[in-house]
């Protein structure tokens, strides 16, 4: 899934200012570029590398290009490994209804808009897939049908789901307090859970664990640590545990991606490859290697980021199907991207943009009154009226208050 953070919340936390390598109103432009990069080779798995949408396979349409496309899937990897630094970075400071808040309003209107966007497509041009009842639409409005056993509306929305779980179990950080010692025990928590649970029999451990996507979110919250307090061995081991373990998984995700057979014909060393690469990149971006990109038009790409991967599957698949014999694959896969990325524009600046802030008005209001009506103490107060003291006695020697800007 593509977490998206608001301005705020993509401002690397350095001590005043906008730190170097942001962009005008606080956002980290690197990311808004890896956003962009990921997303794009998400849509191009999709438009070249996959058979429902042409009817053929895809090798014959896209001789060279269906080479590259296989390995397009690898830009959920990537967004996760963003999210996680993200997700770490926006929450740090805040208290538990803060956090939620930011994350029900950041989330859900792009992704309303988008479940209504595509069913409806679904229903006018059911090519290729149909919807099989109302009341899946209604409970994929909840972004929670992945635990009830309803079909997504849109098979890109697996990635929610799995981000989901990695926003309840970091909300457990967030209750604790966002520390630097608090987050370097979730990844070593989340890690050995991820370890032990495909040979455990727990269901709830299998369920939170997500061994083949917990890498990269811990890898990104690592990342995010070195940004903030500067690398140290502690840290490097935590990433480079993950990236082991990333490099593991690749086999198994090719197969959820690609299937058994294709598999057996796509080298894997590209992915490996990519993989490093990705890795390679957040951790110059940890360093500070890359704070002189601040290509102003990046974060206004970065933002349709989100609206157009929750759009462009099924609806762009379903374009591509319906006029794929009437105008030719290169430029139909063209159009059907532009297409996309209008659309996208038109969700996020219609609907993500004041829906996103009513909703976040409305919810802080709630929050207020539930600080207002719950009895304050230290083991009760959930939403607290103050974010927690910082606590910089429980960051390593050498490290308070250092950063890298």
């Amino acid at each position: 899934m593509i977490s998206r953070g608001s301005a705020g919340e993509s401002q690397a936390c350095g001590h005043g200012g906008a730190p170097a390598g942001a962009a005008p109103g606080g956002r980290l432009a690197v990311l808004d570029g890896i956003r962009v990069l990921a997303a794009l080779g998400v849509l191009f798995y999709h438009y070249v590398a996959l058979a429902s949408p042409w009817g053929e396979p895809p090798e014959s349409v896209f001789p060279i290009a269906h080479r590259f496309a296989v390995y397009g899937w690898l830009g959920v990897e990537i967004f996760f490994m963003v999210s996680g630094f993200v997700i770490c970075m926006s929450a740090w400071g805040r208290t538990m209804g803060d956090f939620a808040v930011s994350r029900v309003s950041r989330l859900f209107p792009a992704y309303w808009a988008a479940v209504v966007f595509s069913s409806l497509v679904l229903f006018a041009w059911p090519e290729i897939r149909q919807v099989e009842s109302f009341s899946d639409v209604v409970v994929n409005l909840s972004m929670l049908q992945g635990g009830v056993g309803v079909p997504n509306i849109d098979d890109a929305y697996w990635t929610l789901f799995v981000e989901l779980k990695f926003y309840v179990l970091f909300a457990l950080v967030v209750m604790r307090g966002v520390t630097y010692r608090n987050c370097v025990l979730f990844c070593a928590a989340w890690t050995l859970a991820g370890v032990v649970a495909p040979t455990a029999d727990s269901g709830v451990l299998s369920f939170f664990a997500v061994p083949t996507s917990s890498p990269y979110f811990i890898a990104g919250i690592g990342f995010y640590l070195m940004r903030r307090f500067r690398p140290n061995a502690v840290l490097w081991a935590v990433v480079g545990v993950q990236f082991l373990l990333a490099q593991h998984h690749v086999h198994a995700r090719m197969i959820s991606s690609l299937g058994r057979d294709a598999t057996q014909q796509t080298p894997a060393w590209p992915a490996h490859l990519i993989i490093v690469l990705g890795f390679v990149l957040m951790a110059a971006l940890a360093l500070g290697a890359l704070d002189g990109v601040q290509w102003l038009w990046l974060p206004h790409a970065g933002a349709l980021t989100y609206p157009l991967y929750l759009i462009h599957m099924m609806a762009g698949l379903t374009l591509i199907h319906h006029f794929r014999r009437d105008v030719a694959p290169v430029p139909l896969v063209l159009g059907v991207t532009v297409t996309m990325l209008l659309l996208a524009w038109l969700i996020h600046r219609l609907v993500e943009r004041p829906l996103g802030r009513l909703l976040r008005d409305r919810l802080r209001r709630g929050v207020q009154d539930i600080r207002a009506a719950t009895p304050r103490g230290p083991s009760t107060d959930l939403f607290p009226a103050q974010s927690p003291a910082p606590d910089a006695e429980r960051i390593p020697a050498g490290r308070k208050g250092v950063s890298l800007h």
